[in-house]
């Protein structure tokens, strides 16, 4: 099904291709965008964070927040900005703390072993409340932004929280969240739902606060079967979905092939697609009334920028209208910059 939004009367943007392509709407080329485009791969963010303490103060402090989501659109003139900020934000509301270690990810001192450890977590509203300053991040950004894109803000799905929430930290196997969805579902589904109550309230709060469009991604939805996918996954991703009617919304499953039709059943606006599929095999399972995005491989950015212009033309004519280009998933932080930019340039140059 297709998610209907009402453009309020109060948008006032300069550039809404992104919007259009989402809403179903004719467009004159299609809109581009990385994820992770806010980060090492600009010279102007390495210089700040070279002066901050880590990732998290600037993730925590809306004015610089704010600075390096604007960055990628003065630099690399992309079709949308998103937010700066990070996923696990939303269990550190909840009261599971963590912390950013450098060059080794995300860390959890403290993680959900039993059910006496879910019961104390904090959910719902109350919970979102604590993200001020996520709210204040993105009130900053859309007022300096002034109307010349539209502002995306972002979750994590909740079995991808709860992934990290359960392990304590990145794994290969995430055997340890894993475990708990066979030894005890129950349990599973309690922490789920808290997650899922608190990503709705913090969704709907980043809307008021100025986002024009949300993503919500599941980056460890690859790692279950299609089985425990279908049972702890996509019903609360559906509720999220449901939830959310003001702003158009995307729902990007990395590896989760195996899930295409069920998340074409969801009421969002776009699915997002890794490196590995084909669009007009995702065409063919999801529905012809859902748009598109993605997919280029990120490592194609290494490569000189006439493989880069030809491979994403090539890409374009693969997918058709309804689509937003972008890559398969996040940027890499070595990324040679003009390699971003003529990914960027070639889209922009594009016409259907």
């Amino acid at each position: 099904m297709q998610k209907v939004i009402v453009e309020s009367p109060q948008t006032k943007l300069q550039n809404d291709l992104i919007l259009r392509v989402a809403r179903g709407e004719e467009v004159e080329r299609p809109p581009v965008w990385l994820m992770r485009q806010a980060g090492r791969i600009l010279p102007q963010y390495r210089a700040l964070r070279g002066k901050l303490s880590g990732f998290k103060e600037l993730v925590e402090t809306p004015e610089l927040a704010a600075e390096v989501t604007i960055q990628p659109i003065d630099e690399l003139d992309v079709d949308a900005a998103i937010i700066f900020s990070d996923i696990l934000v939303i269990p550190e509301a909840m009261g599971l703390t963590y912390e950013m270690i450098e060059k080794k990810g995300p860390f959890f001192p403290e993680t959900i072993k039993q059910g006496a450890d879910v019961d104390k977590l904090a959910s719902g509203e109350h919970a979102a409340a604590q993200l001020q300053y996520v709210f204040d991040a993105l009130a900053i950004t859309k007022r300096e932004l002034g109307g010349r894109v539209p502002l995306i803000g972002f979750a994590g799905a909740p079995w991808t929280i709860l992934s990290y929430m359960v392990e304590g930290q990145g794994s290969k196997t995430f055997s340890k969240a894993r475990k708990l969805l066979y030894q005890n579902p129950q349990l599973a589904h309690q922490l789920l739902q808290k997650i899922t109550d608190t990503t709705i309230a913090y969704l709907k709060l980043k809307v008021a606060a100025g986002a024009d469009m949300l993503q919500v991604f599941d980056s460890w939805a690859g790692i279950l079967p299609k089985a425990q996918y279908s049972a702890f996954a996509i019903p609360y991703i559906r509720q999220i979905c449901d939830a959310i009617q003001d702003v158009p919304i995307t729902v990007f499953a990395k590896d989760a092939w195996f899930a295409l039709e069920e998340l074409g059943q969801l009421d969002c606006n776009t699915i997002g697609l890794d490196w590995h599929l084909d669009p007009q095999d995702v065409r063919q399972k999801v529905g012809a009334d859902k748009a598109l995005q993605g997919n280029l491989d990120p490592c194609l950015l290494y490569a000189d920028e006439q493989e880069i212009a030809t491979s994403t033309e090539e890409m374009i004519q693969r997918f058709g209208k309804q689509h937003i280009v972008n890559l398969g998933h996040g940027v890499y932080p070595d990324t040679p910059l003009p390699g971003v930019k003529c990914f960027v340039n070639t889209v922009k140059a594009f016409r259907y």
